[in-house]
């Protein structure tokens, strides 16, 4: 049974970094597109990141220059390393898979329960 499994939020200071994983794909990884989303009190959900099999890689504007999505194949896990954090950082992070790359959630069929991701002083 596919159902991702995020671990690695917590809280930092400005600046500082984490990385956050997910993995449990089951048969999906290596087909694939797993992407990153995060969604702040308040806000819409964001899509981040996104990395396919054969690890082509899109990123927010906003997070361009400072996160990197990237995928173990070994371990079928999928990571954001996330660094130069800013308040504006802070939301929930979520995993997702979609067959194909896209920004349209509707077409993400599996998704994490997220791990909450604070940047503060």
């Amino acid at each position: 049974q596919v159902q991702p499994v995020e671990s690695g939020g917590g809280l930092v200071q400005p600046g500082g970094s984490l990385r956050l994983s997910c993995t449990n794909f089951g048969s999906i990884f290596s087909i694939y597109i797993i992407s990153w989303y995060r969604q702040a009190p308040g806000k819409q959900r964001e899509l981040v990141a996104s990395i396919s099999k054969g690890g082509t890689t899109n990123y927010v504007d906003s997070v361009k220059d400072r996160f990197t999505i990237y995928r173990d194949n070994a371990w079928n896990t999928v990571y954001l390393q996330m660094n130069g954090l800013k308040p504006e950082d802070t939301a929930v992070y979520y995993c997702a898979a979609a067959p194909v790359f896209t920004t349209s959630e509707s077409l993400y069929r599996y998704w994490g329960q997220g791990t909450q991701v604070t940047v503060s002083s």
